[in-house]
């Protein structure tokens, strides 16, 4: 299963790309999409969905995800990201992709086992999850690695089934408990 992650900006948008066959991860491509030129918002919008566009119709993805912004100090800020974020679901979208959207700290936990893990440690899981070397990666790359890194464990952990608790839990899988 390939997996296209996103980290949406309205000037960089980070993206990567990770197949997940054979239960390893493999790194198969990662950048930062610049948009510039113009202060356009609708502009820039425009050049990130057809960037997006573009990485689908090259890689061929299987799954789309989505870091969703969730908060902010400047009320304009969160709603030229959340317009960002929408540019990229609609690339996703109208390519028939499955679009999955994660909170940072959701992400940041799936990938260091931290919710509150600094932008550092994230990337030095990356580097060592993928066995790739970063120094070239943006911060925007390896938050959208670690998004499609996220994305990628939910469906491996992800057995269909929900529990109210470990009771429900150990009645539905008997032979996974140990004595």
């Amino acid at each position: 299963m390939v997996i296209l992650g996103v980290d949406p900006g309205s000037r960089a948008t980070g993206y990567g790309l990770i197949d997940r066959s054979g239960g390893d991860e493999q790194l198969l491509a990662a950048d930062t999409i610049r948009v510039g030129g113009t202060d356009d918002h609708p502009t820039r919008l425009k050049q990130i969905y057809d960037a997006l566009i573009e990485i689908i119709a090259a890689h061929g993805p299987d799954e789309f995800a989505v870091e969703m912004p969730v908060y902010g100090q400047n009320p304009q800020s969160m709603l030229k990201l959340g317009r960002a974020q929408a540019a990229a679901m609609m690339a996703a979208l109208n390519r028939d992709l499955p679009v999955a959207q994660y909170t940072p700290k959701e992400v940041k936990k799936s990938v260091t086992g931290n919710g509150n893990a600094s932008k550092k440690q994230v990337g030095f899981m990356i580097e060592s999850i993928l066995s790739v070397e970063g120094d070239g990666f943006t911060h925007d790359t390896t938050d959208a690695l670690a998004i499609a890194l996220c994305h990628g464990n939910r469906d491996a952990h992800d057995d269909g089934q929900s529990y109210t608790g470990w009771a429900s839990f150990v009645d539905a899988n008997p032979d996974r408990v140990s004595e």
